[in-house]
């Protein structure tokens, strides 16, 4: 009897410093060397499709170069040049559209910046919502159209994913597979009834539909957490 206990006791130990480990961990998706090549393709069609030349660099989310196409008569230079805005949009989770119009604008002291390459053509990668990485192009017809490359690179991803694998894995290493979000109906009067009473169409873990109402002043909330979509 002794030893069950003993053993109930360890396993329940175990449970604890699993539960606590996990929550001292979050998933993350990863883009896998696939998923970049499908990112250069689609920005190669395009280019082409466009008579434009162009080099597509991708990087994963902490800027590390992972693939890199050159169409033909771009260049040279342009393979350092859209790196190095690949790297900047990953690293500083923003397209560099925004930081060469900070430039522009009198924010000089940013071009001090380690890494930093403020010219319009990188692009951050995004899956589920998360930033998986960048994409950057240099050396196409012109500046716009280097962003607009490296946006319909970066989209490809995502769209891939509809059918399949989206180019990312879990941090598991298994592949990370789009899944159609389940779709739930609620009646008219169900909706007209729970706005009438002010209560919870529905509550789930990370999700919730409020039909709630105000009658007069109250206090403000602040959701540090939360995202909430008034309708």
């Amino acid at each position: 009897m002794e030893s069950l206990k003993t053993r109930l006791a360890l396993a329940f130990a175990l449970l604890l410093l699993a539960a606590a480990a996990q929550a001292q961990t979050l998933d993350k998706k990863v883009l896998t060397l696939d998923g970049a090549k499908q990112v250069a393709a689609a920005a190669a069609a395009e280019a082409k499709k466009n008579n434009a030349g162009g080099v597509i660099a991708v990087v994963d989310d902490g800027g590390n170069l992972m693939y890199l196409e050159r169409i033909d008569g771009t260049f040279a230079a342009g393979a350092r040049v859209s790196i190095g805005k690949a790297r900047t949009a990953a690293l500083f989770k923003r397209p560099t559209s925004v930081f060469e119009k900070l430039v522009n604008d009198g924010r000089t002291t940013m071009v001090a910046l380690d890494d930093f390459t403020p010219l319009q053509g990188g692009v951050p990668i995004l899956v589920d919502g998360q930033i998986v990485g960048a994409v950057g192009v240099s050396g196409a017809n012109s500046a716009q159209q280097d962003e607009e490359l490296a946006l319909t690179g970066a989209a490809a991803l995502q769209m891939h994913g509809t059918n399949g694998t989206n180019g990312t894995s879990d941090t598991n290493g298994t592949s990370a597979a789009a899944k159609p979000a389940p779709v739930t109906y609620f009646a008219g009067k169900d909706v007209k009834a729970a706005f009438a009473k002010g209560q919870p169409l529905l509550e789930v873990e990370g999700y919730k539909v409020h039909a709630s109402h105000r009658e007069q002043a109250g206090m403000a909330e602040v959701h540090t957490l939360d995202t909430d979509i008034i309708y």
